[in-house]
């Protein structure tokens, strides 16, 4: 797969993209991802790439011309990429949109900047997004997000392939298998519930003791121990999920009692 990234701050995106699994992936070719400078796609000598908004108001809106020469250059190559303009304007960046951004070819990330770009760069654009409900200084940060969160699904990015599914924002429409126990097993991902805790040696870490379920050997009970937590860590930090998260007859009826615990307790 294949990232283009169109900015004014190339130096952001490329810090970003250096280090550790996406650096990796970069050096062994496994991803491609090119950061291009828009002034690099102006005429003018002082390579000017905004300008004041038409009806007036405060801030500078990002030229058309410089936008459609960089698009240009880059839809030149090889077939259409798909453009993804990075936007508080956008909908909300889900794990199923890195999912689906995975299975392309070609992205290319328009970096929107200052009061936003150009209505009629629209015309290139399809699809606008939005890592979250907040305003940051330039798309550059949510570029780089996209980016990380879209290349960790590509076969061959991650050192252990297993490590994508079992965390976070799994599937939720994934199919749920249980055991004989009606335990689901876990190989389907988080089925859309936050990840649970994880430990590692040493055993006990300043008074501190990893759970003794986790080392007991029981696979079942592990199962069973990580799916509850996967369950009170969604209901106590984003219940949200729990609405279209995979969950069976079982997980339903610990969240219930988790809810009349708290309610116990509050």
């Amino acid at each position: 797969m294949r990232f283009d990234v169109i900015t004014i701050f190339p130096a952001m995106v490329e810090q970003a993209l250096r280090a550790g699994i996406i650096g990796r992936a970069i050096e062994r070719g496994t991803l491609g991802v090119r950061v291009h400078d828009l002034r690099d796609y102006t005429t003018d000598r002082h390579r000017v790439v905004d300008d004041e908004p038409y009806g007036g108001g405060p801030g500078m809106v990002l030229k058309p011309e410089p936008i459609f020469r960089a698009l240009d250059a880059i839809r030149g190559e090889d077939a259409p990429p798909f453009v993804v303009l990075t936007s508080p304007q956008g909908t909300r960046f889900t794990q199923d949109v890195a999912r689906r951004l995975s299975g392309k070819a070609h992205v290319v990330l328009l970096c929107g900047r200052y009061e936003g770009i150009d209505e009629r760069v629209r015309a290139r654009i399809d699809e606008e997004v939005s890592i979250g409900d907040y305003v940051l200084s330039g798309g550059e940060l949510a570029a780089a997000v996209v980016v990380d969160a879209t290349m960790r699904l590509i076969p061959g990015v991650l050192g252990n392939e297993a490590s994508g599914e079992f965390e976070s924002f799994g599937a939720a429409d994934a199919e749920i298998e249980v055991d004989v126990e009606g335990v689901p097993r876990s190989q389907h991902g988080a089925g859309g519930l936050l990840d649970y805790p994880h430990y590692t040696r040493p055993a006990e870490f300043m008074g501190m003791r990893a759970p003794e379920v986790l080392m007991n050997g029981d696979h079942a009970e592990i199962r069973r121990w990580r799916r509850e937590q996967q369950l009170r860590k969604t209901l106590k930090n984003r219940p949200d999920l729990l609405e279209g998260a995979a969950l069976s007859a079982e997980d339903r009826r610990l969240i219930e009692a988790m809810r009349r615990e708290d309610a116990r307790k509050g």
